[in-house]
């Protein structure tokens, strides 16, 4: 297909890149499209049976604050196990590679496409969309790795995955626009059920078998056609980083040499790695603004049904509204990469660093409603930017583990819906303030880097000094 060196390896890196992303922005990330994909199951009644007639002020409506916080528990529970099966997952796709990971992953996914398309019972909805959630993260999880094949492009080709991820969550509103116009719920999940074939493609014929390092070897080859090489030079090279990893495992951990620079091998110790300051504000970072990202696609419906008073016609316009921003998140999420790139291995003043972050605001008014949107938006494609580099070598088991530690955290956002469908009365004011404060604490991250950069720099003041000396 295409050759294994020199220009048909690049062609073969462009075609694993572009189809990768393709792959992601098509899929991997559906589940957080929970909003537009909602607004369809209330259509078709799942849940339907827990409404109850009851009467507000002497008069009587209708009290779906039961189904609410069923298909509440169901996203709770799905981003639950995106993020915490993580872990397991980046074990087993860092011992066994990329092709039995992203076997399972494409099982998983199709059944849990199967599960919405022939589920006759509500209760299906809960294993239909955690199986969605667990494989599109795999799908992300092992596509990341191509970044590996641009060397000083990597950071922007991880954010741009990321950004297709979460752009990804549009298919839901796909499936809603053409739920209004006709096709049924059913239909549209058969269709990405049979997509799958798309999938076992990419893995056999332009996905490696086992991983792609980083940095990349002399000559390094993957995919179909090449035989022994690449599976020898993988191997080699991956044999030669355990190796280092294992050597360096009982060291104690220093963030920085003597000289106030990284050293590779301590990059290298996933032990080093787990225990580092670095690791442990960007894991606090990550589970408050995770949180408050979750709760609010979880709750979007039963707030924007609040704030309309009920007015199905306005919900749905406000959803798409929603929807088209997260679509357009793909081209929000790179630039971070991009500063990232350029900025890479250059000489800083002191203080200077690079970092992205934006404060989230929480506004509730409905002529508020769009720019909420898109701060939230912007806020989740900037800060992932640099979630995913970690060491190659043990790029799985650091990624699941932050991700399945971040997952507790998230469990938080159920108890918060239900602070605000019961004693709140449905307005989520008060919680978004308490959310607000409490994202305050994720600004110790960015302030965690400023004072290394700081310290590093006036480290490597001092050295030149008593070298000029």
């Amino acid at each position: 297909m295409f050759g294994c060196q020199g220009g048909g390896l690049r062609v073969r890196s462009w075609f694993t890149l572009i189809s990768g992303l393709v792959e992601c922005l098509g899929f991997a990330g559906a589940v957080f499209g929970w909003a537009s994909l909602v607004f369809v199951l209330k259509t078709e009644g799942y849940f339907r049976s827990l409404c109850v007639n009851a009467t507000i002020n002497g008069t009587a409506v209708e009290d779906c604050s039961r189904q609410d916080e069923q298909l509440s528990l169901i996203f709770t529970i799905a981003s639950f196990m995106n993020n915490f099966l993580t872990l397991p997952n980046g074990f087993l796709f860092d011992h066994f590679g990329t092709t039995v990971a992203r076997i399972l992953g494409i099982s998983v996914y199709t059944a849990g496409m199967l599960l919405i398309a022939f589920s006759m019972n509500s209760v299906l909805l809960f294993p239909a969309l955690s199986f969605i959630a667990v494989g599109g993260i795999l799908f992300l999880m092992t596509n990341i790795q191509v970044a590996n094949l641009f060397g000083t492009h990597r950071s922007t080709i991880i954010t741009l995955y990321n950004g297709a991820f979460d752009s990804s969550s549009a298919v839901f509103l796909i499936i809603k626009l053409l739920y209004e116009d006709g096709v049924s719920l059913q239909g549209s999940f058969l269709f990405l059920a049979c997509c799958s074939v798309i999938h076992l493609f990419r893995t056999f014929v332009l996905m490696p078998r086992t991983h792609i390092p980083y940095p990349l070897p002399e000559n390094y080859t993957y995919g179909m056609k090449c035989g022994g090489t690449r599976d020898y030079a993988v191997a080699k090279v991956e044999e030669k980083n355990i190796q280092t990893s294992q050597s360096e495992e009982e060291m104690p951990f220093k963030e920085t040499s003597p000289q106030g620079q990284n050293t590779d091998k301590m990059e290298r110790s996933f032990k080093s790695c787990l225990l580092s300051w670095f690791f442990l504000w960007h894991l606090l970072w990550l589970s408050v603004m995770q949180l408050r990202h979750y709760l609010f696609i979880g709750t979007l419906n039963p707030m924007l049904n609040h704030l309309a008073a009920g007015d199905p016609g306005l919900v749905s316009r406000y959803t798409n509204a929603f929807a088209f921003t997260q679509l357009c998140g793909i081209l929000c999420a790179p630039w971070n990469g991009l500063i990232m790139d350029r900025h890479k291995g250059k000489q800083r003043e002191p203080g200077q660093h690079v970092n992205a972050h934006i404060f989230l605001g929480s506004y509730d008014e409905k002529s508020h409603f769009l720019w909420k949107f898109v701060t939230q938006q912007l806020l989740r494609k900037l800060d992932w930017g640099g979630i995913s580099k970690f060491p190659s070598v043990h790029f799985g088991k650091l990624y699941g583990m932050v991700m399945a530690l971040s997952a507790v955290v998230s469990l938080l956002q159920y108890p918060c819906f239900t602070l605000i469908k019961g004693p709140l009365g449905g307005d989520p004011f008060y919680v978004n303030i308490g959310l607000t404060v409490l994202s305050l604490l994720a600004f110790i991250n960015p302030l965690y880097v400023y004072l290394h950069c700081r310290r590093q720099a006036a480290q490597r003041a001092s050295s030149n000094k008593s070298a000029s000396s």
